[in-house]
């Protein structure tokens, strides 16, 4: 049990984001007095000196003080943020000071606990300040380490050229497809059991031909150019050809493709790819798939839900090689439960093998909503070997000529590290920088998708949710129609949209 007394401002929720890094399972608890005789107490209280503040930051342990610390400081921010903002910001760099010195531990990412770290470069490069200025902020005020600074800097010089490339009239579409052959044991995406919902997908689908249809006038309306189209999941290929022939259909029939560059399907899971379904999706236009083994370990596979084997992992993609798919991209798994390092470079040895075009290596987090976290007899304990997983990744990549060229994090994180996408140069996953970087607006269909609309004055976001639910999905479509025009009338990026050209 760990105490947090707070006095002087009411950040608990800043301060509790910095103690579960270094104490990932211990409950936090909020107390008003130090009489704390057994556990860590941590005390932090803001004062106000004229122009100027200063924080306090103690930690007891089992009553005897151990830390303490006084920091005067005058609220600055080179992105120009509000002054409270600046101040929550130090309250949890001495948080970060205090544990760190209690604990003897320095995190690799230091205090910096966002989703998108790369945005950060990317906003204090559009101030005016240089890699090696931006560098030294990272290091010596969030204490970012060397080697994950330079990751950053290499996402963050691989997605310049991309976002500078994006125009305000340029937007991107997801389509989800809520369905799997069964739920895997970390997954907290809007996912049901095609097996059990079987009788839903026709409805569902078209439900999606009205949802296309409705963004397509949005679209002609607010004269955007789609730059990018992916459809995820869930897992597409877990519907039926018939349906699956439906939907693309439709996709092509109602969106303009004239400025499309991508256009990705995320075949997902082996036991739902088949010959006749890929011979399908060759037929349109789509010219970025993904096939996603997690792990080649089998027993492994077994456990986390998956219904299929390594074998017919390697089945599936040489199939796909065979039937003309150039672009391929393959997602693993760092910190599976019960892999040590051997199992993790067995996985890499078989993609290196294999050869796709990227692949994104995803670090273990328990996510609130997933099997781990709803199933009591689940007693998963975070991998102590990621670490040494996601370096693993890293020489591989350049074994195979790759670089990374997307990057973001997750609360609950092994070891608070994070996701990096490599690929071969030329077949960067243009959607998943937009998706992580928001400069674009992304118009998101189907049960669960979450639209965001991007300013171009200032870049900030509004979003519009579609429900969850597959059976609210199907019976409000129009209501989902509704809430994204809504969204994009009070958002418009250009009154004179219709007149730009790509």
């Amino acid at each position: 049990m760990i105490f947090v007394q707070l006095k002087g401002h009411d950040y608990l929720y800043q301060v509790k984001d910095i103690i579960k890094l270094f104490f990932e399972n211990d409950i936090v608890k909020e107390k008003s007095d130090f009489e704390v005789k057994k556990g860590i107490f941590i005390y932090t209280e803001l004062r106000k000196r004229n122009i100027c503040f200063e924080i306090e930051t103690v930690i007891l342990n089992d009553g005897f003080c151990c830390y303490k610390n006084i920091h005067h400081f005058k609220p600055f921010s080179y992105l120009d943020e509000p002054e409270e903002k600046t101040i929550k910001r130090e309250v949890k760099r001495e948080i970060y000071i205090a544990l760190s010195n209690f604990t003897n531990k320095k995190l690799p990412w230091g205090f910096l606990t966002g989703i998108r770290p790369v945005k950060l470069v990317h906003k204090l490069l559009s101030r005016g300040l240089s890699y090696e200025k931006i560098w030294g902020i990272l290091q010596d005020y969030y204490f970012v380490s060397k080697e994950k600074l330079k990751l950053l800097f290499d996402v963050a010089k691989s997605e310049k050229e991309i976002l500078d490339n994006t125009k305000p009239h340029m937007i991107s579409i997801y389509i989800g497809i809520p369905f799997c052959k069964s739920r895997c044991l970390y997954c907290s995406f809007t996912s049901n059991s095609i097996d059990k919902y079987k009788d839903f997908v026709l409805g569902y689908i078209e439900a999606l031909k009205t949802e296309i249809k409705g963004v397509q006038q949005i679209i002609k309306e607010k004269g955007y150019k789609i730059q990018n189209i992916y459809i995820g999941g869930g897992t597409p290929t877990a519907i039926d050809e018939k349906n699956l022939e439906v939907l693309l259909t439709e996709i092509e029939k109602t969106f303009d493709f004239e400025s499309i560059g991508e256009y990705t399907l995320e075949a997902g899971r082996p036991d739902t790819i088949t010959k006749e379904k890929l011979s399908l999706i060759k037929n349109f236009s789509v010219n970025r798939i993904s096939i996603n083994p997690q792990t080649m370990k089998d027993k492994t596979l077994k456990l986390i839900g998956r219904k299929h084997t390594s074998q017919d992992i390697i089945n599936c993609f040489y199939m796909a090689r065979e039937m003309g798919f150039g672009n391929i991209n393959m997602d693993v798994i760092a910190g599976l439960p019960g892999e040590n390092i051997k199992d993790f470079e067995n996985t890499m040895n078989y993609i290196k093998t294999l050869n796709p075009e990227s692949f994104t290596v995803h670090t273990m987090a328990v996510k609130r909503a997933s099997k781990l976290t709803e199933n009591a007899k689940f007693d998963f304990a975070p991998n102590k070997e990621a670490s040494l997983m996601i370096d693993l990744a890293s020489e591989y990549a350049k074994k195979m000529n790759m670089h990374p060229y997307y990057l973001y994090r997750q609360k609950k994180m092994a070891e608070n590290l994070e996701n990096v996408g490599y690929c071969k140069k030329g077949f960067e996953g243009i959607y998943n920088v937009q998706i992580m970087e928001e400069k674009q607006s992304i118009i998101a269909l189907g049960a669960g998708g979450i639209s965001k609309v991007v300013s171009p004055e200032d870049s900030s976001v509004k979003r519009a949710f579609n429900v969850k639910s597959v059976e609210l999905y199907i019976k409000n479509v129009d209501e989902m129609i509704m809430r994204k025009k809504l969204l994009v009338k009070n958002f418009p990026y250009n009154q004179n949209a219709r007149q730009i050209k790509p």
